[in-house]
């Protein structure tokens, strides 16, 4: 098994990410567009008061996959929950235990924060990751997710 470590992305990493975002999103059968999205995230990432994190698996010295978070706050629960955004593994580094050390790096960042639960989604056809995050005791719920664009 390879050695890997989960870090935060550094600002020259950027063609990397989007790479493996452009990756993620093939994968979850979605179109992109990277145009302006470098720039964009790399603005946002690089603040020292942004809401978003990011960070990335790194094996053998290549970045093989990336995880995305937020802190963000529940009406119905009136506290904090941490909303992962994206987990995506290349295909070659899934079953080495990375996700699940991802799950638990988070746990800790959301206990830090106060926060009630972690959140995220997967499309109801992506029945790997749906075994992934149960069998890491996550449970679900069914719900439709809506998107109204506003800026193309």
């Amino acid at each position: 098994m390879n050695n890997f470590m989960i870090r935060t992305i550094k600002e020259h990493e950027m063609d990397d990410l989007i790479r493996l975002i452009e990756e993620h999103t093939a994968y979850e059968k979605t179109a992109y567009d990277s145009t302006g999205k470098k720039e964009r995230l790399q603005a946002h990432l690089f603040q020292s008061k942004s809401q978003l994190k990011c960070w990335v698996v790194e094996i053998d010295g290549k970045l093989k996959g990336f995880c995305t978070y937020t802190i963000d706050y529940s009406t119905w629960d009136a506290a904090n929950f941490l909303y992962m955004d994206c987990l995506y593994l290349c295909e070659d580094t899934r079953g080495m235990g990375i996700g699940s050390e991802i799950i638990r790096k988070l746990k800790e960042i959301a206990q830090e924060n106060d926060c009630v639960n972690l959140q995220w989604q997967t499309p109801v056809f992506n029945q790997p990751a749906i075994d992934f995050y149960q069998k890491n005791g996550a449970s679900c719920k069914d719900k439709v997710r809506f998107t109204l664009t506003i800026k193309a």
